[in-house]
């Protein structure tokens, strides 16, 4: 990343000055800022982004702590490296776009303001997310290290702050690997029709489930036939068994994955990572054109200027910033450990956030498209309801036949029904109204935009929307747990660079070590699997990641500016 001068480091090699304790330095750099400071011009270096190998001049640089009486950490002389600079953004971008940006993502955008929210999720992302994600990357970069290792040659005070971000992807990890088993099962039992959560159940006695009946039938799907949840999140039991496989498969296919390092994980993300987004891409276009998707784009346009002076508003923007971007995790830093010095990390501090926001908002195009048709829908439902009613009530002589709606009604009751309704006399309109539902296409929408609590009942409900609902489920799960796996991949590799920079000896057993990583990692999982794991799921995801990752980022910022920074600047 920064071109360190050779004749400086050879001199002071040579010298091999000792400092005192209390003032640890960096031989290699002298400020926060000069980290991408010297990046080389095209003329002194031409950079291949798609077939270029990185050269392995980079890992001979060893980055020194000088300090009489403190231990040294250095960067391994035969560290692994990406193959080329698209795998080492593949795994970037795969990482910070996760299932948080397809769901959450567009539901906070409907409740807090629609384009408003838009406007203070953009600036926040160039005030605070990418100046973050460039400070990790540039931090991994230079020192070739994963998060424990950086902060301590930073300053031992803050060697805290790594080991912080080494726990939070342990626990992250246990429970994202739960929320891509779920996808899984929904994936495999795509590969029917119809699809199984379609139609309610029939009892013993052949009648509908009463259960069922009362609810909706992918919610009675969801509850009692994949999570076999219970009622109240104390009463506990053994791991359901088909989450248990799927938790297994998802494991194994991380451990595949991620067991020759880089250059493995970098295969994998071609697909992982690309797929996802020509699926997505399909996904918006048969969306935009169905029926009411207008509406639903015209809502997510309509900005609410108050959203703009609410605390409230900013502080879950801002809580969505950190979950979508995922800057505290210590993957950024982890991933760019393996990548040269020499790297551009500006751009693709950039890139990355870019290209999340651009998932971000495709995905709430498409999501507020198909609730705008689910939204017409229901509402159209509604409007040959209460025509129904005032046919009932012209054959039961209790209005005149002047009321009766007309036959073409059926065709299209969203334009018909309201032109129907307003030509009506003034005498009839007065008696027909009070028996008539409230039919608002506003009101709709809100109902249909539930909580990103249940994202999979909501999904599964709008594939059953699509014609050929089969093959649009395989399509959007599939989605789904590739979005997953590229996000968990990037979390373990936030577990597994500290253990290897922190214990070098298990460097040359890294095989070993990721199947010693992924095999405690899906004991861990099954706690989750339990009929009561849905519970400490959602517990987990919303109220409490967040607010490590909050701390974390706010003492990376003071150690690098004021501990880092200011240190170098005295000498």
């Amino acid at each position: 990343m920064t071109t360190v001068n050779e004749d400086t480091e050879s001199q002071e090699e040579k010298s091999q000055l000792s400092v005192p304790s209390t003032s640890i330095s960096l031989t290699a750099t002298t400020s926060a800022y000069q980290l991408v400071s010297e990046i080389p011009t095209e003329e002194s270096q031409k950079f291949d982004l798609s077939a270029h190998v990185w050269s392995d001049e980079d890992n001979e640089d060893i980055l020194e702590t000088p300090n009489k009486d403190g231990p040294k950490y250095e960067a391994p002389h035969e560290r692994p490296i990406w193959a080329n600079k698209t795998e080492y953004l593949l795994a970037q971008v795969g990482f910070s776009v996760g299932l948080s940006t397809i769901w959450r993502f567009p539901y906070l955008c409907f409740h807090n303001g629609g384009g408003s929210f838009l406007i203070i999720y953009i600036l926040m992302m160039f005030l605070v997310g990418i100046p973050l994600l460039f400070l990790e990357m540039a931090a991994g970069q230079r020192m070739r290290q994963g998060s424990i290792g950086v902060w301590k040659v930073i300053s031992p005070w803050i060697g805290g702050v790594g080991y912080t971000s080494f726990m939070v992807c342990i626990i992250v990890g246990l429970y994202y690997s739960v929320l891509m088993a779920w996808n899984l099962f929904y994936l495999v039992q795509s590969f029917q029709s119809p699809l199984p959560w379609l139609l309610c159940p029939l009892s013993k006695n052949s009648s509908i489930d009463s259960e069922c009946a009362r609810t909706s039938p992918t919610t009675y799907f969801w509850y009692r036939k994949v999570l076999k949840a219970t009622d109240e999140i104390e009463i506990d039991g053994k791991p359901v068994m088909h989450l248990s496989a799927s938790v297994l498969v998802i494991w194994l296919i991380i451990c595949i994955s991620m067991i020759k390092g880089p250059k493995s994980t970098g295969k994998m993300l071609y697909i992982s990572v690309l797929l996802p987004y020509i699926i997505l891409f399909s996904l918006l276009i048969r969306s935009l054109t169905m029926k009411g998707a207008y509406f639903g784009l015209k809502n997510l346009l309509a900005a609410k200027v108050p959203a703009l002076y609410s605390v409230e508003v900013w502080r879950r923007t801002g809580n969505q910033l950190f979950l979508s971007l995922g800057p505290g995790f210590g993957s950024f830093t982890a991933i760019s450990s393996y990548i040269p010095r020499s790297n551009n990390c500006v751009i693709d501090a950039y890139a990355v956030a870019f290209l999340n926001l651009l998932v971000s908002l495709t995905t709430t195009v498409f999501v507020f498209a198909v609730m705008g048709h689910l939204a017409t829908k229901n509402n159209e439902k509604c409007y040959l309801m209460n025509a129904e009613k005032v046919m009932d009530l012209v054959t039961a002589q209790v209005l005149p036949p002047e009321a009766h709606p007309p036959d073409s009604l059926y065709h299209d009751p969203s334009a018909i029904y309201p032109k129907w309704l307003n030509n009506l006399p003034e005498h009839i309109k007065s008696r027909i109204l009070p028996n008539l539902t409230d039919c608002d296409l506003s009101k709709e929408l809100n109902k249909v935009m539930i909580g990103p609590g249940v994202v999979i009942v909501t999904f599964s409900d709008i594939v059953s929307l699509f014609s050929g609902p089969t093959f649009w489920s395989i399509v959007t799960f599939l989605l789904l747990v590739n979005l997953g796996l590229s996000t968990v991949i990037g979390i373990i590799q936030g577990i597994i660079t500290p253990l290897q920079d922190t214990f070098s000896s298990l460097r040359e057993h890294s095989k070993l070590l990721t199947v010693g990583v992924c095999v405690p990692m899906f004991l861990g999982s099954l706690l989750f699997v339990r009929p009561s794991g849905s519970y400490y799921v959602n517990l987990l995801d919303d109220y409490w990641v967040s607010l490590p990752l909050f701390f974390i980022v706010i003492l990376e910022t003071i150690a690098m500016a004021w501990i880092y920074g200011a240190r170098s600047h005295m000498r």
